[in-house]
């Protein structure tokens, strides 16, 4: 496998290790040439793609590609990858096998709570969300014109090394915010790069949810996590009256539990399907900070 991730950050970077374990060749893509010799500390071969037409590089290593994943989300003007491959795909990546499109469960919308699946019909509230909606789409109908499937990976609050409450709760940024009833999904980023894998190397098409068994509210993840570390919660906050952003409070006004049996009746075994084990592994392995 010859793989290719365009938007190599933080979920890009577990992927390429999960595809990387597995005998893959790697590249990925950043904005910048600084952010670019970062991906080759990873062994990703790496390249600077900013929405600007293809370098000569850049275009020589996409006919070598079997699998490709879009990790870079939709701007003002769209999904800035579709531009350069609509209609030539099979022209610029002829070896192309599979492609992967990491979104959001944000396409869902607010359902009160209630359990949502891939069959429940998009309703997103936030502009972000919505050209998610449109982009994944776009995907699909190019995937069925070059005759490549195409997996769309709605992804939930993405958590890890690096990237978790116990960061939060040492550099005093935990907030306890308390909205009646709310609830979010999240994910491991290393299951990110597991489920790409194995849809990926089997080239499964169709929409995915590719987050964890046990949605709950935000404050219980705060917690669990303080308890590991032998701290204080940060007080409780009413949402009602917290200084918030409006970026932060928009995040509550989707409240649902994101299904992901449809990725298990695949075969995918998630390595960390609940928050209690996953917050106690990244604690008592010391891997949290990395």
């Amino acid at each position: 496998m010859r793989v290719m991730i365009f938007g190599c950050g933080y979920s890009g970077t577990a992927i390429a290790k999960a595809f990387q374990a597995e005998g893959a060749q790697v590249s990925g893509s950043s904005r910048s040439p600084e952010k670019a010799r970062d991906l080759a500390a990873h062994n990703i071969k790496a390249f600077v793609f900013d929405g600007s037409p293809f370098s000569k590089e850049l275009a020589e290593e996409l006919r070598d590609v079997t699998h490709l994943v879009q990790s870079i989300p939709p701007g003002r003007e769209g999904d800035p990858l579709l531009p350069l491959l609509s209609g030539r795909l099979r022209l610029a990546c002829p070896s192309l096998e599979w492609i992967g499109y990491l979104s959001t469960v944000g396409v869902y919308g607010d359902h009160g709570g209630d359990w949502v699946s891939e069959e429940t019909p998009g309703s997103p509230i936030q502009g972000r969300s919505i050209e998610r909606v449109d982009t994944e789409e776009a995907w699909e109908a190019e995937g069925r014109v070059a005759g490549i499937p195409v997996a769309v990976l709605r992804l939930s609050g993405i958590y890890g090394p690096g990237r978790n409450v116990f960061i939060n709760l040492t550099q005093g940024k935990s907030r306890r915010i308390i909205k009646k009833d709310q609830v979010f999904n999240r994910i491991r980023v290393e299951d990110i790069g597991g489920a790409t894998l194995f849809l990926g190397r089997q080239g499964i098409g169709g929409i995915y949810n590719v987050t964890d068994d046990e949605p709950a509210p935000p404050q219980d993840v705060i917690i669990e996590a303080a308890r590991l570390m032998g701290t204080a919660p940060p007080p409780e906050q009413a949402f009602e009256t917290a200084e918030m952003s409006t970026m932060a409070r928009s995040f509550y006004g989707a409240n649902k539990r994101v299904s992901n049996d449809k990725i298990k009746a695949a075969g995918y075994r998630f390595r960390f399907p609940e928050y209690r084990m996953s917050l106690a592994q990244l604690w008592s392995e010391d891997n949290w900070k990395s």
